[in-house]
């Protein structure tokens, strides 16, 4: 499964090294959408591209943003993924 994150992981670094450096710092939240969708992904795979897509809905006018880490656990009911 990690194999088929690694065209994500790639999308995003690029974005990183190339993109974003001509932009001015603009997200409102700690780490970045883009670090914090690149560590979700690495911690959780597909799960963690979900976790980054809402992580950039948040990201908006309204919000107050601040520090905001990937989970170390998730927890979908009786399911939890993560650490033990």
């Amino acid at each position: 499964m990690k194999y088929l994150m690694f065209p994500f992981l790639i999308l995003i670094r690029g974005w990183q090294k190339f993109i974003a450096p001509g932009l001015a710092p603009r997200c409102k939240y700690y780490p970045s959408c883009s670090h914090y969708t690149y560590d979700a992904i690495k911690k959780y795979n597909i799960i963690g591209i979900f976790m980054g897509a809402w992580r950039v809905i948040r990201c908006n006018p309204f919000s107050h943003g601040g520090v905001d880490y990937v989970p170390e656990s998730l927890k979908f009911g009786p399911i939890k993924i993560g650490a033990r």
